[in-house]
């Protein structure tokens, strides 16, 4: 079964977050908490949101995505932070029963697109991923700016936009 998740589901989703963070050797780069899911997830703004896939009443599995905007498409699409299926619930179904779940959100909403990244190196999921059609977008290139990179941008930013007005 696919289902949204709830405010009590917190601490699996912070639980598969982490399994998933471990599985892309990236756990070291984990600092987020139930609370932080919490707030993002279930408080106002909501800035993302997450499906659970559960079998015999356990959590198996989750894709979290957020909106994200087409200027080309004139559409809202959808962005898919996350899908990760536990080791031993893998090649059942789970992960393409998650996909379909939030192509289905997309289209339901009237999206223009649903698009994710994934590591280089995970060859399964990138052949899995191709036979459901989806394509890899070659051309372009992720980048990303955090901590005191991203302070330091911010700190950029003017306190109010120039004047247009001129003397």
């Amino acid at each position: 079964m696919i289902r949204p998740a709830r405010p009590e589901d917190l601490s699996t989703i912070a639980d598969l977050v982490v399994q998933l963070a471990r599985y892309e050797r990236l756990e070291h780069q984990v600092s987020m908490t139930p609370s932080d899911l919490g707030a993002h997830l279930f408080g106002s703004p909501r800035y993302a949101e997450v499906l659970l896939a559960e079998e015999t009443g356990s959590a198996v599995g989750f894709a979290l995505f957020f909106h994200n905007y087409s200027t080309f498409l004139g559409r809202p699409g959808i962005y898919l932070e996350d899908l990760f299926v536990l080791p031993g619930h893998r090649r059942r179904g789970w992960g393409r029963a998650l996909l379909a779940a939030v192509a289905n959100v997309a289209v339901e909403r009237g999206c223009g697109r649903f698009e994710w990244a994934v590591l280089r190196w995970n060859e399964p999921a990138i052949a899995f991923y191709r036979t459901l059609g989806a394509i890899g977008l070659e051309e372009w290139q992720t980048f990303r700016v955090t901590g005191q990179a991203l302070t330091r941008l911010a700190a950029m930013a003017e306190p109010e936009p120039p004047s247009r007005v001129c003397p």
